[in-house]
């Protein structure tokens, strides 16, 4: 299951970036890929540039586009069952930059 989700996640980020031309797409990075073990459908997570909206927008545009992503899933893997894609917001990023923000204040605090 790691090399299949491997294999999505670069297919995805391949053609995420070079392929679609939706405006509401703005600079994703496809983080991880879970499928799931009948390959029927996958969790596709991903961290965007920008703020809520730029989020928003993203997502509804990766969701418009998941039937061309589907596709080119299907041509390019050649896997028994193409997975139907679900677009998730990975906020691990987020968080670990929280973390060396407080980090770094309480560092900063300690040494005064």
């Amino acid at each position: 299951m790691r090399r299949v989700n491997e294999a999505v996640r670069e297919v995805l980020s391949t053609h995420i970036a070079e392929d679609l031309s939706d405006p509401r797409i703005g600079f994703v990075t496809v983080t991880g890929v879970d499928t799931s073990p009948d390959l029927r459908n996958a969790r596709v997570y991903l961290s965007v540039l920008g703020g809520e909206e730029a989020r928003e927008a993203t997502l509804e545009g990766l969701a418009a586009a998941s039937g061309v992503l589907q596709a080119t899933i299907n041509r390019e893997l050649r896997m028994k069952h193409t997975p139907t894609l679900e677009w998730v917001y990975d906020e691990s990023i987020e968080t670990g930059m929280r973390i060396n923000e407080l980090l770094k204040d309480e560092l900063g605090d300690e040494e005064s």
